[in-house]
């Protein structure tokens, strides 16, 4: 269980800032994780400001919106360097779907933390090859705290991590949802096209 770390507000002007990655395959809940620990620092009256690649217009032009339609105010960068700028004096930064971010998101993140931020990201861990995605495993090294959450997998029901493509296509980056993509577990995304037809379900 992650606990979040506190914040002592007598030392406001020498606190320790640090990274949090919260990662998993597609329909985890790492985007209801962010909004939820975003909204913890807001009861406790911090600064926040939260980003999501300009890319990502899934859900809505600005907001981050989880699969439980819960959403939070965002702003879309098309490059991760605009974030050192626009996060401010700000006590706590979020950004949401990492992976699509350019390479500088991982030096903006150790900044942003080297000057007292809390940083909150989430990301897919693996592209529906399976393969580490994007910049997550230097983030992941980096940060002084992960977490893992899980799916379930549409085939069998086993705790899911992969993100299965229903498409044919080798796109790197395609976006889409339940339309293009289910969540699975390591032995039914092997079987790939086969899960569904295994007698052993």
């Amino acid at each position: 269980m992650f606990i979040e770390p506190y914040h002592r507000k007598e030392n406001q002007n020498h606190r320790t800032g640090w990274i949090e990655v919260i990662c998993g395959s597609m329909f985890s809940g790492k985007t209801e994780e962010l909004i939820r620990r975003i909204n913890r620092a807001k009861i406790a009256r911090q600064k926040i400001q939260i980003f999501k690649p300009a890319l990502d217009k899934r859900y809505h032009e600005e907001n981050i919106v989880s699969h439980n339609d819960n959403s939070i105010r965002s702003i879309p960068v098309k490059s991760a360097l605009e974030i050192i700028d626009l996060s401010g004096n700000c006590e706590v930064v979020g950004l949401d779907e990492a992976q699509f971010f350019d390479e500088s998101v991982v030096g903006v993140c150790d900044t942003l933390a080297n000057t007292g931020k809390r940083v909150i990201v989430a990301g897919l861990d693996m592209d529906y090859l399976g393969k580490p995605f994007g910049c997550m495993p230097q983030l992941m090294a980096i940060a002084e705290y992960v977490t893992k959450v899980h799916a379930i997998c549409m085939v069998c029901g086993e705790v899911a991590s992969h993100s299965y493509r229903l498409s044919t296509s080798n796109e790197k980056v395609l976006l889409g949802e339940t339309d293009l993509y289910e969540a699975r577990c390591r032995r039914c995304f092997n079987l790939g096209e086969t899960a569904y037809n295994d007698q052993a379900f």
